[in-house]
């Protein structure tokens, strides 16, 4: 009883955060339900045994990429109000974006349900004497490995990119040039001036 009692709460919550996320006019207030919407999907993977799970969801996405996403959305200069101004104009293609959403979720629940197998033979359970997180890299280092491995070179290839493109020359910006620093001499650096009174410094 108390299981089925969290389990509604937690879930309405993710709901409800994940809609207020999407409709705040603050995009500090969207990032702050997203947190939100994030602990209460961490408190549904405690609820199904997925604990290794739960603590991601608030390790990494709590700790790290929501609290990027604040930064970010406090630090730049950004006309929110600008942006909102196309809404009308794109609500067309967004409602059909989301009817094409909807309608592959229901083939695919259509799809799942087709084989006349019950819900409860298709899991997969792992015994109570092996941890979850055991059981979780058992089957990603084993049967998805390719997919894991192919998941890591896509995010390498992201991570080359991004520097490709924020290290490019630029002709208006001073470079650092290290070397030359490190073998500059004290009295090319320094220079001794005996400064009149009422002078300034000629540099």
């Amino acid at each position: 009883m108390i299981q089925t009692i969290a389990f509604y709460l937690f879930a309405s919550l993710v709901i409800a955060s994940g809609a207020l996320t999407i409709v705040a006019r603050n995009p500090v207030h969207s990032v702050l339900w997203l947190i939100l919407a994030f602990f209460n999907a961490a408190g549904l993977m405690l609820l199904v045994g997925a604990e290794f799970i739960a603590m991601l969801l608030v390790i990494v996405y709590v700790g790290a990429v929501a609290v990027l996403f604040l930064f970010v959305v406090m630090m730049l200069d950004i006309d929110f109000a600008e942006l909102r101004a196309g809404f009308a104009q794109y609500l067309p293609f967004g409602m059909l974006l989301v009817i094409v959403l909807a309608a592959e979720m229901i083939f695919a629940v259509a799809a799942w349900n087709a084989g006349g197998v019950e819900f409860a033979q298709r899991l997969a359970p792992t015994p109570s004497e092996v941890p979850n997180i055991q059981a979780l890299g058992t089957l990603i280092y084993t049967r998805y490995l390719y997919i894991f491995e192919g998941a890591g070179l896509v995010l390498l290839v992201a991570l080359i990119g991004a520097i490709v493109l924020t290290h490019r020359k630029r002709g208006d910006v001073r470079v650092q040039n290290v070397t030359r620093q490190n073998m500059r001499r004290p009295e090319e650096a320094i220079r001794k001036v005996d400064a009149p009174v009422g002078q300034g410094v000629q540099l």
